[in-house]
């Protein structure tokens, strides 16, 4: 039986793999990351226990395991008085966010082509894609979430790393995604993300690590220029 959480990624949260592990807590958990995406939650806004018990359908126990799951991660902030409440990043913070997204989805899609060389295939990662691409032209919000979900589950099945396994799921993505919900980041993964599948399957490790990085400088690069013109704007 797997772990739900372990098969957290960087820029989004994949489901669990198998059904018998999805536990109530689960829905909770996965139900807050997952609208995260969707923008259903947002940075500062307050979690009320009462109204995600009755909201998924699960006691406030569940509820309470959950929001300590989220704290654990680092999506959530907990205060004394106020409660649980979506983490917000600051600027320079979703800056450290992204250097170490940078580091570990270079390593991830190293480690998967080095699967590939090794002779796992694939196929997950392919079909991720076209569904990606499917989603992308249909202009299909929550289907282009879950296939992007389903493109990093298949670099960390290629990969077959405990410690990526482990240490993936700690970087805050859904919440530098949420915060910066820019039209042009959807058009940088899709053209990205074909790159990365290209080099993965063919079992580039350098290629690979090399558009794993590349990705995460796009999307650092589309948020600066989106700050930069917001405070030109401003001024």
């Amino acid at each position: 039986m797997t772990n739900p959480s372990s098969d957290r990624a960087a820029e989004g949260v994949p489901e669990p793999a198998q059904e018998a592990a999805f536990s109530a807590s689960d829905a909770v958990f996965f139900g807050i990351v997952h609208g995260l995406e969707l923008q259903r939650f947002v940075p500062g806004q307050r979690l009320v226990e009462a109204d995600l018990a009755a909201q998924f359908g699960v006691g406030r126990n569940s509820v309470r395991e959950a929001v300590q799951r989220l704290a654990a991660d680092g999506i959530v902030d907990v205060f004394r008085h106020k409660g649980a409440v979506i983490k917000a990043l600051t600027p320079q913070e979703t800056l450290h966010v992204l250097d170490v997204a940078e580091r570990m989805t270079g390593l991830l899609a190293r480690t998967a082509a080095q699967g590939v060389r090794s002779g796992r295939a694939p196929l997950a990662l392919k079909k991720a894609l076209a569904s990606l691409r499917a989603a992308d032209k249909a202009q299909d919000a929550e289907a282009f979430a879950r296939a992007r979900r389903e493109f990093y589950r298949a670099l960390l099945e290629l990969a077959g790393s405990r410690e990526l396994r482990r240490l993936f799921p700690s970087i805050h993505m859904p919440v530098v995604y949420v915060q910066h919900k820019l039209p042009a980041l959807q058009k940088i993964r899709v053209a990205d993300y074909r790159t990365i599948a290209k080099a993965v399957a063919g079992g580039d490790e350098a290629g690979a690590d090399a558009a794993g990085t590349a990705h995460v400088r796009n999307v650092r690069d589309e948020i600066l220029r989106r700050q930069a013109a917001t405070g030109a704007e401003a001024g």
